[in-house]
């Protein structure tokens, strides 16, 4: 094997983010995705910033290692080539609006009918049923919709927006998830595909580690509320302003708490009954808040604050901008931040997808493809279509692709 999923083919009709993230993730996996892009124009990602030379940099990020194939499926030859290439995929993944899919005729029903053996696997912010189902949605929505964003910012002011796509993310990675236990069993078994519906708001009503459970345990007697820059239950965990920037300190536990005290050559902390214990220290915030931050603002620097938690085994990290993590050594050393370069953007930095293997430690496949770029070799490879049979469906419009940059091997 090449990587750890050569041999299977998806069948990748996704936008956007949930995904592409999902797909993406495949490709470089060593899976075949078929990246199937409505013609004229394609996936609205390409449209997105940064734009060099009418290519985007976004679209590039979200769609590494996959096989472009652009078609216009109003026509029944479109159409009718998708239900062929159905029958030899193993994967087919979505995150339309629920029902276009259906629509377009390649719902659940139509091609379980044609490949029993395909998974397939549709991504939403609410799901394929329920009283939301119908409702436009994206990551702000369904975070929203599931008391996330009531849990961030400043008590008493309006929740601010995240600068982060967390739903989605999570969403296209448990679709991954899904995927691959789905594949997993039809292999143990030999048996069928099966459908999956993956939504964000699941992920995100996932990801509240406390708050569902200390309200539904507490008889609704504990309210999880918006408490800024630090956690509503436990301290010191939160945002700590020094000199020259902020910190964020997690010293969850007692032990965290002697291991700080060290750090800050506070013995007599030890000994204060306003920190003796979780709930007093969380019940002290204020004062605890104005000891930490007045130790760090009296080190010669944030780092030398940074460099005595460490030393101490204290749970710390400097609050980074974008640029400053994009730079930081161990994120590039890991792959975290990718370095890519494609023939018109160029290079540049893009997030690596999280998943290592030690049998394959690089990513499988090359860049992302341009409109349409390996039409004929899809076709070719999977359906045994002449050269003369496309050239009659490029002609009629049914097949589109874009001009391929000098150098770039079109297919």
């Amino acid at each position: 094997m090449k990587h750890i999923l050569d041999g299977v083919t998806v069948l990748d009709f996704t936008q956007f983010i949930a995904g592409p993230v999902m797909t993406r993730a495949m490709a470089e996996m060593g899976a075949e995705v078929i990246k199937v892009e409505l013609a004229p124009n394609g996936d609205f990602a390409r449209q997105m910033p940064v734009m060099k030379d009418g290519r985007s940099a976004y679209f590039v990020q979200q769609n590494q290692a996959k096989r472009g194939l652009c078609l216009d499926l109003r026509d029944d030859r479109a159409r009718e080539l998708m239900l062929r290439l159905v029958e030899k995929a193993d994967v087919l993944v979505e995150n339309f609006s629920p029902g276009t899919i259906g629509r377009l005729g390649l719902g659940w029903e139509a091609v379980h009918a044609i490949n029993p053996r395909l998974i397939m696997c549709s991504i939403s912010a609410f799901g394929q049923e329920g009283p939301l189902a119908d409702q436009p949605g994206f990551d702000y929505i369904a975070q929203a919709y599931t008391g996330v964003t009531h849990l961030i910012g400043e008590p008493g002011e309006p929740p601010p927006v995240t600068g982060v796509a967390i739903g989605d993310v999570g969403a296209g990675i448990s679709a991954l998830a899904a995927v691959n236990g789905a594949l997993y069993h039809r292999l143990a078994t030999g048996g069928d595909g099966q459908y999956l519906d993956i939504a964000l708001i699941d992920f995100y009503f996932y990801s509240h580690s406390l708050s569902v459970e200390v309200w539904s345990a507490s008889g609704g007697a504990i309210q999880p509320n918006r408490t800024g820059s630090h956690h509503q239950h436990v301290a010191p965990v939160g945002v700590f302003r020094g000199s020259e920037g902020f910190l964020f300190i997690c010293a969850v536990s007692d032990d965290m708490w002697q291991r700080l005290v060290r750090a800050m050559g506070r013995d007599d902390l030890k000994e204060d009954p306003r920190f003796s214990g979780l709930s007093e220290r969380r019940e002290n915030l204020e004062p605890l808040r104005d000891i930490i931050e007045g130790w760090i603002q009296a080190q010669p620097s944030d780092q030398a604050a940074l460099e005595k938690m460490q030393a101490e085994r204290v749970p710390v990290a400097p609050v980074l901008d974008v640029a400053q993590a994009i730079q930081t050594p161990h994120l590039q050393q890991r792959g975290t931040v990718r370095t890519v370069t494609d023939p018109v953007v160029g290079t540049y930095q893009i997030p690596g997808v999280p998943l290592h293997f030690s049998a394959f430690p690089d990513p499988a496949g090359e860049g992302a493809p341009f409109l349409g770029q390996h039409n004929r070799d899809v076709l070719t490879r999977h359906l045994a279509m002449a050269a003369g049979e496309i050239d009659v469906l490029e002609a009629a419009g049914v097949l589109v692709s874009e001009p391929v940059p000098a150098g770039v091997k079109g297919e």
